[in-house]
């Protein structure tokens, strides 16, 4: 017999594939999944050090992968020496050379969120968005942080 896994085991091995396919694409650019989260949210509008993460803490909770920054102000410091990102004020924006390299990340990205969908419908997608959130709701998350 042939047991249903349960979500927790789903959602555990799909984020470790994500995260593998994230670190080997990403990797020959220079950038980790993390540096990615944080120049895609400063490719939408400026952010302060606190906006950035509050916006990205559930991925910034987890372990850093082996030889990663184990810290968002250190991944933010590798931008900013990087010359992708720039603090004006109390606020970090992206460079014209930050945005370029965003412009050519989003593209891999998007490559690999259409390989990881591929056969899954949108309503299927987007039922499934919603369901997990939904769960998450019920865990205690709320979108303006945790409970």
């Amino acid at each position: 017999m042939n047991a249903q896994r349960p979500i927790g085991y789903w959602l555990k091995l799909v984020d470790s594939l994500i995260s593998e396919q994230f670190a080997a694409s990403l990797e020959e650019h220079g950038v980790t999944r993390r540096q990615w989260q944080l120049l895609n949210l400063l490719g939408t509008q400026p952010h302060t050090s606190d906006e950035l993460m509050t916006a990205l803490a559930p991925f910034f909770d987890e372990v850093s992968p082996e030889g990663e920054p184990a810290s968002p102000a250190e991944h933010l410091a590798e931008l900013l020496e990087s010359g992708w990102v720039a603090q004006e004020g109390e606020s970090y924006v992206l460079t014209e050379r930050g945005r370029t390299s965003l412009a050519r990340l989003t593209e891999l990205v998007e490559g690999m969120r259409e390989r990881s969908s591929a056969g899954v419908t949108p309503e299927q997608y987007s039922t499934t968005i919603a369901t997990l959130q939904r769960m998450a709701t019920n865990l205690g998350w709320s979108d303006t942080g945790r409970a």
